[in-house]
């Protein structure tokens, strides 16, 4: 997603997800509205960390962080492992993206993982436009 945002703000968005899930709040939130100012320290990442549902494996400070889902979440979405990334495009603009990849072992696996496809694309997207809207919201402040 285009964000027109230095990547270090896009960055700090995308950490935020540590504190909030920025997509449907009363449907993932627990009716609970994201913040929609930085958190302090949120982008102090360090593995194991808890970020929503992930537990934190990997991170490259101002790129790019991986999770895998916490126990609790993969009985309802199965093993995901995701990457949520910010790649400069100029020095005022970047790009968030996020990939996914989910484990499947047989065919009910299968269905939900293409269920889960069809829900993701859905909140992910309004959770990549939240983001973006707050960072370039930040930008020009």
């Amino acid at each position: 997603m285009a964000v027109d945002a230095p990547t270090a703000i896009g960055w700090r968005w995308l950490c935020q997800i540590a504190v909030a899930p920025y997509s449907y709040d009363r449907l993932d939130n627990h009716g609970r509205p994201s913040p929609r100012e930085l958190t302090p320290g949120a982008d102090d990442l360090r593995i194991g960390q808890l970020m929503t549902i992930f537990r934190l494996t990997d991170f490259e400070p101002g790129h790019q962080w991986s999770g895998v889902t916490v126990p609790k979440a993969a009985r309802l979405f199965g093993d995901v492992a995701v990457t949520y990334a910010v790649e400069p495009v100029t020095d005022t603009s970047c790009r968030m993206v996020c990939r996914f990849t989910v484990g499947q072992r047989g065919v009910l696996e299968w269905l939900r993982t293409h269920a889960l496809a069809w829900g993701d694309l859905v909140m992910m997207r309004k959770q990549l436009l939240t983001l973006k809207e707050l960072a370039e919201r930040d930008a020009r402040r």
